[in-house]
């Protein structure tokens, strides 16, 4: 098996989730609550973020769901309280935020940087929307390493759908058993599974443990600072 192709999950995997997710969550899920604070508390429950320790359960909604998942989440506690239009408004309360709060996962950037000059083809898929992707990897610098960017919105559909990983191999001309899929959840190597991408790697820094991620993953990396030497070993 030889890898040329690595698709990235952006968010725990990229991007710290913690940093940069908990309050963006908070605002979107009190915008939604028309800033009542107990029904804030109530969405964030409901999306998997304890309001109390900001801690995010795996394989929550708000951990690995769509725009349309989340909005869908919420609804289900607001009922006819919903705002009009809430995924759309949601959209751009991500968008906004990813820009404002994204922190890169340490050591991100000068591996992207080594995996390009090594000759590997990258991409990034998230659940996040194709404006939330730009917004938060171009506020850190780090879109222009990457050959293909694909989000929720981008007409492949969500993870853990196998439709934006296939996509990234139609537009680089690369065979699934040529790619590795990389990313902080479940869903992320259940993508890689349905696509039968040639390697699963699970990344130790997101929301999953590696007790979660191990029954999946081909590999468990520390973090994609660590990535290359465990691709050379594979």
């Amino acid at each position: 098996m030889t890898i040329r192709g690595i698709l990235f999950d952006k968010d725990g995997t990229l991007l710290d989730y913690w940093k940069t997710w908990v309050p963006i969550n908070r605002e979107a899920a009190r915008f939604a609550a028309g800033n009542d604070e107990a029904l804030t508390a109530a969405l964030l429950r409901r999306g998997g973020q304890d309001p109390n320790t900001d801690h995010v359960t795996s394989g929550s909604v708000l951990a690995v769901g769509s725009i349309d998942d989340i909005a869908a989440a919420f609804a289900a506690v607001l009922g006819a309280r919903a705002p009009p239009g809430l995924a759309t408004a949601i959209e751009c309360i991500f968008r906004e935020g990813g820009a404002r709060h994204a922190v890169p996962i340490e050591g991100v950037a000068p591996a992207i940087a080594d995996l390009r000059r090594r000759g590997f083809r990258l991409g990034v898929a998230t659940n996040d929307s194709m404006g939330g992707l730009h917004a938060s990897l171009g506020c850190c610098d780090l879109l222009d390493g990457f050959d293909f960017l694909a989000g929720c919105d981008s007409g492949f559909g969500a993870k853990p759908d196998p439709g934006m990983a296939l996509a990234f191999c139609r537009q680089l001309d690369l065979h699934p058993s040529a790619v590795a899929i990389v990313g902080d959840a479940v869903h992320d190597l259940e993508m890689g599974r349905r696509a039968q991408a040639g390697l699963k790697v699970g990344v130790l820094t997101g929301t999953a443990t590696r007790a979660d991620l191990a029954p999946h993953a081909d590999i468990l990396v520390d973090s994609i600072a660590d990535l290359a030497a465990h691709l050379n070993r594979a």
